[in-house]
Protein backbone atom coordinates (compact mmCIF):
# COMPACT_ATOMS: atom_id res chain seq x y z
CA UNK A 1 0.00 0.00 0.00
CA UNK A 2 2.60 2.54 0.73
CA UNK A 3 4.17 1.67 -2.82
CA UNK A 4 1.20 2.44 -4.53
CA UNK A 5 0.70 5.75 -2.69
CA UNK A 6 4.63 6.45 -3.41
CA UNK A 7 3.96 5.88 -6.80
CA UNK A 8 0.25 7.72 -7.75
CA UNK A 9 1.46 11.16 -5.91
CA UNK A 10 4.61 10.63 -7.87
CA UNK A 11 3.48 10.41 -11.42
CA UNK A 12 0.80 12.93 -10.32
CA UNK A 13 3.62 15.42 -9.72
CA UNK A 14 5.70 14.20 -12.38
CA UNK A 15 2.88 15.09 -15.16
CA UNK A 16 2.31 18.68 -13.35
CA UNK A 17 5.85 19.14 -13.40
CA UNK A 18 6.09 18.19 -17.18
CA UNK A 19 3.24 20.87 -17.76
CA UNK A 20 4.83 23.91 -16.08
CA UNK A 21 8.14 23.12 -17.82
CA UNK A 22 6.69 23.35 -20.97
CA UNK A 23 4.52 26.44 -20.04
CA UNK A 24 6.99 28.37 -18.42
CA UNK A 25 9.97 27.49 -20.80
CA UNK A 26 7.85 28.39 -23.57
CA UNK A 27 6.80 32.11 -21.81
CA UNK A 28 10.23 32.04 -20.76
CA UNK A 29 12.05 32.09 -24.24
CA UNK A 30 8.52 34.06 -26.07
CA UNK A 31 9.40 36.97 -23.26
CA UNK A 32 13.37 36.86 -22.73
CA UNK A 33 13.29 36.23 -18.89
CA UNK A 34 16.00 34.45 -17.77
CA UNK A 35 14.60 33.85 -14.45
CA UNK A 36 11.41 32.01 -16.32
CA UNK A 37 13.70 29.55 -18.35
CA UNK A 38 15.96 29.11 -14.96
CA UNK A 39 12.49 27.98 -13.50
CA UNK A 40 11.11 25.75 -16.25
CA UNK A 41 14.89 23.91 -16.15
CA UNK A 42 14.08 23.47 -12.57
CA UNK A 43 10.61 22.16 -13.20
CA UNK A 44 12.14 19.95 -15.84
CA UNK A 45 14.69 18.45 -13.28
CA UNK A 46 11.77 17.77 -10.91
CA UNK A 47 10.60 15.52 -13.75
CA UNK A 48 13.41 13.42 -13.82
CA UNK A 49 13.69 13.16 -9.89
CA UNK A 50 10.22 11.45 -9.50
CA UNK A 51 10.86 9.33 -12.27
CA UNK A 52 13.65 8.32 -9.97
CA UNK A 53 11.47 7.95 -7.13
CA UNK A 54 9.04 6.08 -9.48
CA UNK A 55 11.38 3.65 -10.75
CA UNK A 56 13.57 3.41 -6.85
CA UNK A 57 10.35 2.22 -5.14
CA UNK A 58 10.21 -0.73 -6.64
CA UNK A 59 13.32 -1.93 -5.56
CA UNK A 60 13.56 -0.31 -2.01
CA UNK A 61 10.31 -1.59 -1.37
CA UNK A 62 11.32 -5.45 -1.88
CA UNK A 63 11.62 -7.04 1.18
CA UNK A 64 14.78 -8.50 2.02
CA UNK A 65 16.32 -11.55 0.66
CA UNK A 66 19.41 -13.93 0.87
CA UNK A 67 21.63 -11.49 -0.88
CA UNK A 68 20.13 -7.94 0.63
CA UNK A 69 19.65 -9.54 4.59
CA UNK A 70 19.01 -6.44 5.71
CA UNK A 71 16.43 -5.70 3.08
CA UNK A 72 16.87 -2.77 -0.13
CA UNK A 73 16.29 0.47 1.69
CA UNK A 74 19.80 1.59 1.06
CA UNK A 75 18.57 2.18 -2.50
CA UNK A 76 16.17 4.74 -1.18
CA UNK A 77 18.74 6.58 0.49
CA UNK A 78 20.82 6.30 -3.12
CA UNK A 79 17.66 8.37 -4.86
CA UNK A 80 17.68 10.47 -2.17
CA UNK A 81 21.41 11.39 -3.04
CA UNK A 82 20.71 11.53 -6.95
CA UNK A 83 17.51 13.68 -6.26
CA UNK A 84 20.06 16.24 -4.23
CA UNK A 85 22.77 16.11 -6.96
CA UNK A 86 20.67 16.73 -9.86
CA UNK A 87 19.51 19.79 -7.84
CA UNK A 88 22.89 21.14 -7.15
CA UNK A 89 24.20 20.56 -11.07
CA UNK A 90 20.93 22.54 -12.12
CA UNK A 91 21.35 25.10 -9.44
CA UNK A 92 25.26 25.18 -10.40
CA UNK A 93 24.29 25.60 -14.40
CA UNK A 94 21.78 28.02 -14.01
CA UNK A 95 23.51 30.62 -11.75
CA UNK A 96 26.57 30.17 -14.19
CA UNK A 97 24.21 31.27 -17.00
CA UNK A 98 22.77 34.32 -15.22
CA UNK A 99 26.02 35.87 -13.85
CA UNK A 100 27.50 35.07 -17.81
CA UNK A 101 24.65 37.21 -19.04
CA UNK A 102 25.23 40.09 -16.48
CA UNK A 103 28.94 40.36 -17.23
CA UNK A 104 27.94 40.46 -21.33
CA UNK A 105 25.34 43.10 -20.57
CA UNK A 106 22.21 41.34 -21.73
CA UNK A 107 19.63 43.03 -20.65
CA UNK A 108 15.99 42.17 -20.56
CA UNK A 109 12.57 43.26 -19.78
CA UNK A 110 9.82 40.48 -18.72
CA UNK A 111 6.59 41.03 -19.73
CA UNK A 112 3.31 40.47 -17.89
CA UNK A 113 2.79 36.91 -19.13
CA UNK A 114 6.16 35.75 -17.34
CA UNK A 115 4.56 37.04 -14.24
CA UNK A 116 1.32 34.97 -14.44
CA UNK A 117 3.37 31.96 -15.29
CA UNK A 118 5.44 32.45 -11.73
CA UNK A 119 2.28 32.90 -9.69
CA UNK A 120 0.20 29.72 -11.09
CA UNK A 121 3.76 28.01 -10.58
CA UNK A 122 4.17 28.86 -6.34
CA UNK A 123 0.24 28.01 -6.27
CA UNK A 124 0.72 24.59 -8.31
CA UNK A 125 4.10 24.03 -6.65
CA UNK A 126 2.62 24.68 -2.99
CA UNK A 127 -0.05 21.91 -3.02
CA UNK A 128 2.34 19.58 -4.98
CA UNK A 129 4.79 20.25 -1.86
CA UNK A 130 1.90 19.53 0.55
CA UNK A 131 0.10 16.72 -0.56
CA UNK A 132 3.44 14.93 -1.02
CA UNK A 133 4.95 15.95 2.16
CA UNK A 134 1.68 14.05 3.43
CA UNK A 135 2.46 10.73 1.80
CA UNK A 136 6.07 11.34 2.34
CA UNK A 137 5.57 11.07 6.46
CA UNK A 138 2.57 8.73 6.26
CA UNK A 139 4.95 6.14 4.38
CA UNK A 140 8.26 7.50 6.02
CA UNK A 141 9.92 7.74 3.05
CA UNK A 142 12.86 9.78 3.05
CA UNK A 143 13.21 10.15 -0.77
CA UNK A 144 9.38 10.80 -0.71
CA UNK A 145 9.89 14.06 1.55
CA UNK A 146 12.82 15.17 -0.19
CA UNK A 147 11.05 15.37 -3.60
CA UNK A 148 8.29 17.61 -1.81
CA UNK A 149 10.84 19.59 -0.36
CA UNK A 150 12.11 19.84 -4.12
CA UNK A 151 8.49 20.97 -5.31
CA UNK A 152 8.67 23.74 -2.55
CA UNK A 153 12.01 24.40 -3.35
CA UNK A 154 10.66 25.08 -7.15
CA UNK A 155 7.65 27.23 -5.68
CA UNK A 156 10.04 29.32 -3.71
CA UNK A 157 11.99 29.71 -7.02
CA UNK A 158 9.18 31.09 -8.84
CA UNK A 159 8.86 34.10 -6.17
CA UNK A 160 11.66 36.03 -7.37
CA UNK A 161 10.53 35.54 -11.27
CA UNK A 162 7.40 37.01 -10.20
CA UNK A 163 8.95 40.14 -8.47
CA UNK A 164 11.04 40.52 -10.89
CA UNK A 165 8.41 40.46 -13.72
CA UNK A 166 6.30 42.88 -11.92
CA UNK A 167 8.54 45.20 -10.63
CA UNK A 168 9.93 45.33 -14.49
CA UNK A 169 7.05 46.32 -15.55
CA UNK A 170 5.61 49.06 -13.01
CA UNK A 171 8.69 50.63 -12.81
CA UNK A 172 9.33 53.60 -15.49
CA UNK A 173 12.33 52.17 -17.75
CA UNK A 174 12.24 48.79 -16.06
CA UNK A 175 15.30 47.39 -14.47
CA UNK A 176 16.74 45.51 -17.09
CA UNK A 177 19.51 43.44 -15.04
CA UNK A 178 16.93 42.34 -12.44
CA UNK A 179 15.98 39.76 -14.67
CA UNK A 180 19.17 37.66 -14.64
CA UNK A 181 19.86 39.09 -10.95
CA UNK A 182 16.79 36.99 -9.80
CA UNK A 183 18.24 34.31 -11.93
CA UNK A 184 21.41 33.81 -9.90
CA UNK A 185 19.08 34.05 -6.39
CA UNK A 186 16.89 31.32 -7.93
CA UNK A 187 20.03 29.69 -8.20
CA UNK A 188 21.28 30.17 -4.74
CA UNK A 189 18.11 28.80 -3.15
CA UNK A 190 18.11 25.65 -5.27
CA UNK A 191 21.74 25.05 -4.07
CA UNK A 192 20.56 25.08 -0.46
CA UNK A 193 17.96 22.84 -0.90
CA UNK A 194 19.82 20.54 -2.40
CA UNK A 195 22.36 20.45 0.35
CA UNK A 196 19.62 20.05 2.95
CA UNK A 197 18.47 17.06 0.35
CA UNK A 198 22.04 15.22 0.33
CA UNK A 199 23.28 15.34 3.63
CA UNK A 200 20.71 13.02 5.24
CA UNK A 201 21.12 10.60 2.77
CA UNK A 202 25.44 11.00 3.07
CA UNK A 203 24.75 10.12 6.57
CA UNK A 204 22.66 7.43 6.16
CA UNK A 205 25.45 5.97 3.35
CA UNK A 206 28.07 7.05 5.90
CA UNK A 207 25.87 4.45 8.44
CA UNK A 208 24.66 7.35 10.78
CA UNK A 209 22.50 5.61 13.50
CA UNK A 210 19.64 6.77 15.36
CA UNK A 211 19.95 11.01 16.63
CA UNK A 212 19.96 11.14 20.62
CA UNK A 213 15.85 11.27 21.26
CA UNK A 214 15.47 8.41 19.82
CA UNK A 215 18.66 6.51 21.59
CA UNK A 216 16.49 7.75 24.60
CA UNK A 217 13.27 6.17 23.89
CA UNK A 218 14.80 3.45 22.75
CA UNK A 219 16.62 2.66 26.36
CA UNK A 220 13.57 3.86 27.89
CA UNK A 221 11.21 1.18 26.00
CA UNK A 222 13.74 -1.42 26.56
CA UNK A 223 14.11 -0.39 30.78
CA UNK A 224 10.33 -0.70 31.12
CA UNK A 225 10.59 -4.15 30.21
CA UNK A 226 10.40 -5.77 33.70
CA UNK A 227 13.25 -8.64 34.57
CA UNK A 228 15.98 -6.52 32.55
CA UNK A 229 19.02 -5.20 35.13
CA UNK A 230 21.08 -2.95 32.16
CA UNK A 231 21.05 -2.67 29.07
CA UNK A 232 24.45 -1.25 27.56
CA UNK A 233 25.80 -1.68 24.03
CA UNK A 234 22.94 -0.52 22.23
CA UNK A 235 23.96 0.24 18.39
CA UNK A 236 21.75 1.95 15.77
CA UNK A 237 21.94 2.26 12.00
CA UNK A 238 19.92 3.46 9.44
CA UNK A 239 18.49 1.61 6.86
CA UNK A 240 16.07 3.49 4.06
CA UNK A 241 13.06 4.75 6.04
CA UNK A 242 13.61 2.92 9.60
CA UNK A 243 15.99 1.85 11.92
CA UNK A 244 18.09 -1.46 12.39
CA UNK A 245 19.42 -2.00 15.97
CA UNK A 246 20.72 -4.17 18.47
CA UNK A 247 21.95 -4.30 21.56
CA UNK A 248 23.19 -6.64 25.13
CA UNK A 249 20.18 -7.15 27.92
CA UNK A 250 21.47 -8.17 31.50
CA UNK A 251 19.88 -10.11 33.47
CA UNK A 252 19.41 -11.98 36.66
CA UNK A 253 22.01 -14.73 36.42
CA UNK A 254 19.63 -17.06 37.96
CA UNK A 255 16.96 -17.35 35.11
CA UNK A 256 16.48 -19.70 33.14
CA UNK A 257 17.06 -19.37 29.18
CA UNK A 258 13.50 -19.37 28.44
CA UNK A 259 12.67 -16.48 30.83
CA UNK A 260 15.69 -14.58 29.30
CA UNK A 261 14.67 -15.59 25.77
CA UNK A 262 10.76 -14.39 26.84
CA UNK A 263 12.36 -10.71 27.96
CA UNK A 264 14.43 -10.32 24.83
CA UNK A 265 10.79 -10.66 23.00
CA UNK A 266 9.04 -8.60 25.41
CA UNK A 267 11.49 -5.77 24.24
CA UNK A 268 11.21 -6.45 20.37
CA UNK A 269 7.51 -6.20 20.83
CA UNK A 270 7.86 -2.93 22.89
CA UNK A 271 10.30 -1.35 20.27
CA UNK A 272 8.09 -2.78 17.31
CA UNK A 273 4.96 -1.05 18.75
CA UNK A 274 6.11 2.47 19.40
CA UNK A 275 4.85 4.83 16.57
CA UNK A 276 7.50 7.13 17.28
CA UNK A 277 10.17 5.19 15.70
CA UNK A 278 10.31 2.53 12.41
CA UNK A 279 12.09 -0.19 13.85
CA UNK A 280 12.70 -2.46 11.05
CA UNK A 281 15.11 -5.03 12.98
CA UNK A 282 16.12 -5.62 16.41
CA UNK A 283 18.52 -7.89 17.51
CA UNK A 284 19.15 -8.81 21.40
CA UNK A 285 22.15 -10.21 22.89
CA UNK A 286 21.69 -12.11 26.96
CA UNK A 287 24.32 -11.44 29.27
CA UNK A 288 24.13 -12.31 32.84
CA UNK A 289 23.95 -9.70 35.36
CA UNK A 290 26.95 -9.64 37.84
CA UNK A 291 26.68 -6.69 40.56
CA UNK A 292 29.95 -7.23 41.59
CA UNK A 293 31.35 -7.27 38.21
CA UNK A 294 29.42 -3.68 37.04
CA UNK A 295 30.72 -2.34 40.28
CA UNK A 296 34.34 -2.67 38.87
CA UNK A 297 33.79 -1.58 35.49
CA UNK A 298 32.14 1.68 37.04
CA UNK A 299 34.81 2.39 39.44
CA UNK A 300 37.73 1.48 36.37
Amino acid sequence: MNSDSIRNITIGGMAANFVLSAVKLAIGLLFQSQACVADAVHSLSDCLTDLAVIVGVKYWSEPADADHPHGHGRIEALVTLFIGAALAVVAIKLGKNAITSIREAHPSLPGWPVFFAAVLSILAKEILFRLTLHVGHATHSSAVIANAWHHRSDAFSSIPVAVTALLCRIIPGGLPYLDAAAAVIVSLMLLITAGRILWPALQELADMGAVKSERALILSLAHSVDGIREIHELRTRRIGNGLSLDMHILVNPEMTVREGHDICNAVTDKLFACKKLKIIDVITHLEPWDEKERKEDQQS
